[in-house]
């Protein structure tokens, strides 16, 4: 396979793995644009020439808009290999250019979210643990940091002590959420919407800077839904998905 780095100088002309659309689609655009502006912060966007879903995202742990304390350490945000591409080995070889970029540039290992079994948008603790990560750190809702050192003794990547039991002070629907990940710009507006138009209380919290990011009470700052202060889930969601949640938790 061969692999495209995203960077300033051709982001306009590439399309974007988990958005393949035209630049005028607002999950584009919105995508685009926060990649652009990470690109500074030493953010890498590696992808399948081809289209499809099939790339890796990371960035220095310390500019990862995620409350998690991993000096030296390089984060991923994203490794998702999808659809025709699955089963080809394409993950192993997006996860060998990370660790080997990272190498390069003097870092202690890598980390990234999972949990002690798949959940949605995380990243699958099978692959990590044959891949050589281990578990580093738990929040209380079960979310994970794994870690991958290169040396034997690297410091422990931790969450940040806002992250580790998540909660908000909040009644109702909370959703924190960033524009790290493209459906966001689509469907958070429509859960708005539906939220209004059946009087359901709900309210958005759009995470729009690293430290903000960073300070997070969810480990998962990409999309994190609370319901009367506890946390529900990380699964981004269209009107009918949301809908069907709200009716199991309160029976509406």
């Amino acid at each position: 396979m061969e692999y495209v780095s995203v960077t300033n100088g051709n982001i306009e002309k590439e399309h974007i793995c988990c958005a393949i659309a035209n630049n005028n689609d607002i999950q584009v655009t919105s995508k685009k644009t926060w990649l652009k502006e990470r690109f500074e912060d030493g953010l890498v966007f590696i992808k399948s020439e081809q289209r499809g879903k099939c790339f890796i995202e990371y960035i220095p742990a310390e500019n990862a808009w995620n409350p998690i304390a991993a000096d030296g350490y390089m984060y991923i945000d994203c490794l998702w290999v999808a659809g025709s591409f699955k089963g080809h080995g394409y993950s192993t070889e997006l996860l060998n250019i990370c660790i080997e970029d990272s190498k390069s540039k003097g870092k202690k290992g890598l980390c990234i979210l999972s949990a002690a079994k798949k959940k949605p948008f995380l990243a699958d603790p099978k692959f990590l643990k044959y891949k050589g990560f281990a578990v580093s750190d738990e929040a209380a809702n079960g979310i994970q940091l794994w870690y991958f050192p290169f040396t034997e003794n690297a410091l422990l990547p931790k969450f940040r002590e806002c992250a580790k039991h998540p909660h908000v002070d909040e009644m109702g629907y909370v959703l924190y959420y960033t524009d790290q990940c493209p459906f966001n710009a689509k469907y958070v507006p429509v859960i708005e919407n539906i939220a209004k138009e059946k009087s359901i209380k709900f309210k958005s919290v759009h995470l729009q800077n690293k430290e903000d990011a960073q300070n997070a009470p969810t480990p998962i700052t990409t999309y994190a839904l609370f319901f009367n202060g506890s946390y529900i889930t990380n699964e981004q969601m269209n009107d009918k998905k949301f809908l069907k949640l709200v009716e199991t938790i309160q029976g509406f």
